[in-house]
């Protein structure tokens, strides 16, 4: 071969060379973050890694595989089950789960049975001060902190005012003391939350927890002033918790405030919720921004199958634990009524309903009166508002209004809360009685979380409901919630039809469908 030929033959080497370094500088740029235009129904398992104690995991389809591949491992695995949990049988085990209403947990090729006590989760001496004042784990934590803390992925699903923060945060907190501390801006765990309130609920938790064991959190979210956000990012060194609702976060992500490459642990609170059209884009671009090998951690009171494919893509191989029967479930400890009335009749069964439950006793029994839109609420709280010591929150009013308002309801000087479904997921207000739905949600689920408000931590509570022929097509599943939990169903309401409609993606629409993919493709032979 000439040397025009060996030159010809180098450079096409060179070429090709170079060609696949830009494709693998794409992929681990893009992270698995790009929109997907179709939805993908299993976790794409690009690469294993192993923790500090060399047990291996996968990486999420989503995520930046880059930083998991150059970046420092870190340990994932805590938990050492005692002998007494070891040693049970897979009869006892299940009998421990039946005792505690754990009615699924699937994906576990060594079974983890639920803890009996906090000292058998694996937490340092420092973090179990966090639980002095409890008793025994509740359900949803006795299950998911032997897997958590075995270093899985997992989906949650528990009703309202179970106790899913602790489930979450204990782990989170205990992988945070095994790591070097964090710098300002670059938390190591990461928690999304859908709304201010929410958000600013669970940092309340880790604020507390945090005291205990040393740990700093900051709640980032809008309509709060960003310059005091900073602030707190940069106090104390830096805050190895975020708690955050997706566009502010996003803001500051995009000023470089805040880095997500040291994040090891992810979680989504209501879930459902922040994988829905609104901010899938967003956690889609947020979780593309962490490492591809941390963990990920999702919790809700409901589970649709419209975002269970969706789901997977951000997590590998997860673990699913369910508290109390599949499908749309309220607690036991809440009395369902619900009135099928005439839309234009609803305020004068309002004042009924009012003088009914509250007008007995000296004080106003606490109380939330749920509407669907702003101005409904608004129109709600002007008229309510002359007769009873009554609080109003909308996503139309100022940060500082909202606060004011949950602040006056949870010390009880304003004892009725009027409120859009904003305050339908994760506001934990004690002692709430009443829950009054004056117009039914656009969705079942955010039934179940609405009337979540009362009956919380072994409390009982009065959900009261009125229902119209606006809402026929949501007439099959409140039928269905009603007798699984043993309530009473009005004869009005089945006239409506006890069909449930099967659900469609917010994001795929019509064309969106679950499909099996362990079913083998059947042969078909043309005569």
């Amino acid at each position: 071969m000439g040397k025009e030929g060996k030159r010809e033959k180098k450079k096409e080497k060179k070429e090709k060379k170079e060609k696949k370094g830009k494709r693998e500088r794409d992929a681990n740029r893009d992270g698995g973050a790009r929109e997907s235009s179709k939805p993908t129904t299993a976790t794409k398992k690009v690469k294993t890694t192993r923790d500090d104690e060399g047990q291996t995991f996968g990486m999420a389809a989503v995520g930046d595989r880059s930083i998991a591949q150059s970046g420092d491992t870190f340990q994932r695995v805590f938990y050492d089950a005692p002998a007494s949990l070891k040693s049970m049988s897979a009869s006892e085990v299940q009998a421990a789960r039946d005792a505690l209403a754990v009615t699924q947990v699937d994906g576990l090729s060594t079974d983890l049975a639920p803890v009996s006590s906090f000292a058998d989760a694996g937490f340092s001496k420092e973090l179990l001060r966090v639980t002095a004042q409890f008793k025994t784990p509740s359900p949803i934590q006795a299950q998911s902190w032997p897997i958590i803390m075995s270093g899985h992925d997992m989906v949650g699903i528990a009703a309202t005012g179970s106790g899913k923060t602790l489930a979450f945060g204990m782990p989170a907190l205990t992988q945070i003391h095994s790591q070097p501390p964090c710098k300002p801006g670059q938390p190591i765990c990461l928690v999304l939350a859908p709304t201010r309130e929410l958000a600013q609920q669970t940092a309340k938790v880790f604020d507390d927890a945090g005291e205990a064991s040393g740990v700093r959190c900051v709640c980032v979210y809008g309509g709060a002033p960003k310059y005091e956000q900073k602030a707190q990012m940069k106090a104390g060194g830096g805050a190895a918790v975020i708690v955050a609702t997706p566009g502010r976060l996003r803001d500051f992500m995009e000023e470089g405030v805040i880095k997500l490459d040291r994040v090891t642990m992810l979680v989504l609170d209501e879930a459902d919720r922040m994988l829905d059209l609104g901010f899938e884009p967003e956690i889609r671009a947020i979780a593309g921004a962490t490492r591809a090998d941390r963990q990920t951690v999702m919790f809700s009171a409901t589970w649709p199958q419209s975002v269970q494919s969706l789901a997977s893509e951000f997590m590998c191989n997860p673990i699913k634990v369910r508290i109390g029967a599949e499908g749309l479930k309220a607690s036991q400890s809440i009395t369902q009524i619900v009135e099928v009335v005439e839309p234009q009749d609803k305020d004068r069964h309002l004042a009924r309903v009012m003088k009914q439950y509250l007008g007995k006793g000296k004080e106003v029994p606490r109380t939330l009166i749920f509407g669907l839109y702003k101005k409904e609420c608004a129109n709600l709280h002007q008229r309510l508002s002359r007769e009873w010591p009554a609080v109003c929150i909308h996503g139309d009013m100022s940060q500082h209004d909202r606060e004011k308002s949950v602040d006056a309801f949870k010390k009880g000087t304003s004892r009725i809360l009027i409120a859009t479904d904003v305050a339908a997921r994760g506001l934990d207000i004690k002692e709430v009685e009443y829950v009054i739905n004056y117009t039914f949600p656009l969705t079942t689920e955010d039934y179940v979380h609405r009337i979540g408000r009362t009956g919380r931590a072994g409390a009982t509570g009065l959900a009261h409901t009125f229902f119209t022929l606006h809402d026929k097509a949501r007439a099959g599943e409140l039928v269905n919630v009603l007798r699984k939990a043993g309530a009473e169903v009005p004869e009005e309401l089945t006239k409506f039809g006890t069909h449930v409609k099967k659900k469609e993606s917010k994001l795929y629409g019509a064309h969106f469908k679950d499909v099996d993919m362990s079913v083998k493709a059947t042969k078909i032979t043309f005569d």
